[in-house]
């Protein structure tokens, strides 16, 4: 097995935690040695080992796979530009529930793919993307590095997802659009026309209400 550690030891490390346990469920993969996080903690998280900050992961001297649980697209980027041990390995994690079509799916580095989600086919997904419980991807859909999309979001197909989107609970975004850069879509929006780049959108239809710099 992989030696593997988490960045991010609250609400959502500690469900990628679950997500490591399903995966060796069916097949031991992962070998999970503890959680990294800028907060101390003085004792373990849910039974695993608290590390130290994420400046010791440049420390590692052997091979250790990372899982970064990390929500939030430009914290992520940051954390992911900060590490630069040749130690280091980011691998997919799958949920053995994960429907994944056959036909031309590609998948790049550092993804967490959790449970419930469904895949179609002739789609790319980047690098450290997160598809949160329950999400769906349409038909020839590209997203790109460091979005994340929280539970049971909607994507139709032919969609481009620009890098560093966050798109929150229950989203829907309809077929043949594009969604800018660093673009935050609220929770519960019905997204009907293309965004730019670095807005925030909410309603239905989505609309931008601000943008961020």
């Amino acid at each position: 097995m992989k030696k593997i550690a988490i960045i991010g030891a609250g609400g959502f490390g500690r469900e990628v935690k679950m997500l490591i346990d399903h995966i060796n469920q069916k097949e031991k993969q992962f070998d999970l040695v503890g959680f990294y996080d800028d907060k101390h903690y003085d004792h373990p998280i849910n039974g695993i080992p608290y590390l130290g900050k994420l400046e010791k992961i440049n420390e590692e001297t052997e091979p250790l796979c990372i899982a970064v649980a990390i929500g939030d697209p430009k914290t992520k980027k940051k954390i992911i530009e900060s590490i630069s041990s040749s130690n280091i390995e980011f691998p997919n994690l799958i949920h053995p529930s994960v429907i994944i079509g056959q036909d031309n799916v590609k998948l790049g580095k550092g993804n967490i793919i959790c449970a419930g989600v469904i895949i179609t086919i002739d789609i790319e997904i980047e690098d450290f993307v997160i598809l949160n419980l329950s999400c769906t991807v349409g038909h020839d859909t590209k997203i790109k590095k460091y979005s994340s999309f929280m539970p049971t979001v909607n994507i139709s197909g032919e969609v481009i997802i620009n890098e560093a989107v966050y798109v929150g609970t229950g989203a829907k975004i309809i077929n043949l659009l594009e969604i800018g850069e660093n673009t935050i879509v609220g929770a519960g929006a019905v997204v009907y026309k293309s965004l730019p780049a670095n807005c925030t959108a909410v309603g239905i239809p989505a609309k931008p209400i601000k943008y961020n710099n």
